[in-house]
């Protein structure tokens, strides 16, 4: 199982929200370049990397910060956040962006979905938030009346290979994350589960990686001290 810490940027700083609440923020870094390097000190090879305010407002707002940790880390990088169209997509791939996530385009204009499954394969993914049991876009700001786990079968049969699923009620709130749903989430065939929101312990990346769980986000459990980068991944991808 990967381990992907997050580096959440808004204004070009390194942050953390509660419950994805913009108005509970606490910044951790003005140099999200650095938060990377430090965290691949420790041995991550892969970073969840999000744009807040790209999500919130449908744009690339904090695409140059994104670039600069992908040109200076060289490591495997994700990105979510604003990402709209195909050409969104391609910008970042040619920035050495390793994945790039679908979130609220992927509600609400499924056909890029399809689109970018034959275009960039498994360089493609898909994020899907969820507060109870419904998928949130544009930045969490909005509850659909869409069905998460319903979605994620929707994304399996149209060729998405890795979604990250992400329970909002937890993130960024140190109490542990949705064992459960992850474990409803792996038996579907053929999809990767990326589990992100509220992994605070040890003995739950444990759970995750026992259960078949692809990879694990991890966010304010590393920023705050509840878990060690480096002991999460030997942990998780060396034993």
């Amino acid at each position: 199982m990967h381990i992907y810490p997050a580096i959440d940027i808004r204004g070009g700083n390194a942050v953390r929200l509660f419950n994805g609440d913009y108005s509970k923020e606490k910044i951790y870094s003005h140099d999200p370049a650095e938060v990377a390097r430090r965290f691949a000190e420790a041995g991550a090879g892969r970073l969840h990397v999000v744009d807040l305010d790209g999500a919130r407002e449908g744009a690339l707002v904090n695409a140059d910060a994104i670039k600069d940790i992908a040109a200076r880390t060289g490591l495997f990088v994700e990105v979510g956040g604003g990402v709209r169209t195909a050409d969104r997509i391609e910008e970042y791939l040619a920035a050495g962006v390793s994945r790039v996530i679908l979130g609220s385009a992927a509600v609400e204009d499924f056909a890029l979905v399809r689109d970018a499954v034959k275009a960039f394969g498994d360089k493609g993914a898909a994020g899907v938030d969820a507060l109870g049991g419904k998928v949130a876009i544009s930045g969490w700001q909005k509850v659909t009346d869409v069905d998460a786990y319903g979605f994620c079968l929707k994304l399996r049969d149209a060729g998405v290979k890795t979604v990250i699923y992400t329970d909002i009620s937890r993130d960024g709130a140190l109490s542990g994350t949705d064992i459960a749903a992850y474990a409803r989430l792996v038996r579907i065939a053929g999809l990767d589960i990326i589990a992100s929101g509220g992994i605070t312990y040890y003995e739950e990346l444990q759970k995750l990686k026992d259960m078949g769980v692809s990879g694990a986000v991890l966010g304010k459990a590393v920023y705050d001290g509840a878990i060690d980068l480096a002991k999460a991944v030997e942990l998780c991808e060396r034993c």
